[in-house]
């Protein structure tokens, strides 16, 4: 079977390898321009591309697959070099272009989509940082027939995967993400096995439960500290590695990677009402309760988050005893707030 192979970041990459590692035939792989990355700002091919030409594998970067679009000669060399490819199938894995529908038609078989959800839940962009920061119990990977919509399209093989929240090492958007890249490496050969005997059944999508993984921006790293604990420490978790969840101290940015919920005091015997004392008085939300080698406390809407590995904006990722040393936080400062 000849497969071309439509992605762009190291989740896509993950499936390629695997496609070419089965003995799938890939004579052309398409994938996002070069963009600027890093400090300098140079132009870095994608973790597709770089793989692709290790191997050999020709590789088109065009703007746009629309033929009417704003890069008709990018799209029209496109659809050219998929019909001199011949191929039975495309694989799309996070490619990051919308295809028009010469696209999807093209291939005998169609265009087959690795997606990191359980669909319908998690349609859109960032399905693996939204499971996490909704709480969700479990996700997976879910391989679809495409067609015009966003991410509606009938599903073939679906997988599930447990999303760990607890424990001294619970996932973050960088560990689920690699256990879903295997994932989904393992599902789509599969999935192209068993489409080329015809053995692969067509599901439709629920009506139901339906939600949009929406793409994640910069501006949603800031904590709001007047949320849950266990909203919080989630959304730390779902901003690793991208793009950081922030915490603004003053003119200090502090990004924090690693929090743990403190557990809940355990409560006093009840005192007769003649021995009844005031509630004690709840701290601020963002006030820092104490600063040592265990970590940061800070106080959240209702309870205590302990933050155990941060970074001053120009350092490096440090453990709290480390961070101290360089960044002496005092009990009593307050993260701010973030405005609505």
């Amino acid at each position: 079977m000849r497969v071309i192979f439509a992605g762009t970041p190291e989740f896509a990459r993950v499936a390629l390898q695997q496609l070419q590692d089965a003995g799938f035939e890939i004579p052309l792989v398409l994938t996002q321009p070069d963009r600027p990355a890093g400090r300098g700002m140079k132009l870095q091919a994608s973790a597709v591309k770089q793989w692709a030409q290790s191997q050999g594998i020709a590789v088109a970067q065009p703007r746009s697959l629309r033929l009417d679009g704003k890069y008709p000669d990018d799209a029209a060399a496109a659809r050219e070099a998929l019909l001199a490819a011949q191929a039975d199938v495309m694989v799309v894995a996070a490619y990051g272009l919308i295809l028009p529908q010469w696209a999807l038609d093209l291939p005998r078989l169609g265009c087959l989509n690795i997606h990191a959800s359980l669909l319908p839940r998690w349609r859109g962009a960032a399905p693996i940082h939204r499971a996490i920061q909704a709480g969700d119990a479990q996700t997976g990977v879910a391989i679809m027939q495409m067609d015009a919509g966003l991410d509606t399209g009938d599903m073939l093989l679906v997988e599930k995967l447990p999303i760990v929240h607890t424990g001294t090492a619970p996932d973050t958007t960088a560990t689920l993400h690699d256990k879903l890249a295997a994932l989904g490496g393992r599902l789509i050969v599969q999935a192209l096995k068993l489409a080329d005997s015809g053995a692969l059944t067509p599901v439709k999508q629920p009506a139901d439960g339906v939600t949009y993984a929406h793409k994640i921006e910069k501006a949603e790293a800031a904590v709001d500290w007047t949320q849950p604990v266990a909203a919080i420490e989630r959304h730390i978790r779902a901003m690793t590695p991208f793009p950081g969840a922030t915490a603004q101290l003053g003119a200090d940015t502090v990004k924090l990677w690693q929090a743990h919920i403190d557990p809940a005091p355990q409560q006093p015997q009840p005192k007769s009402e003649s021995e009844s004392e005031p509630e004690p008085h709840q701290a601020p939300c963002g006030k820092i309760l104490s600063a040592d080698a265990s970590g940061v406390r800070v106080a959240c809407a209702d309870g205590v988050l302990t933050l155990t590995e941060l970074q001053r904006a120009g350092g490096k990722r440090l453990p709290a005893a480390d961070f101290l040393r360089g960044f002496a936080l005092q009990p009593g400062q307050m993260f701010e707030v973030p405005r609505p």
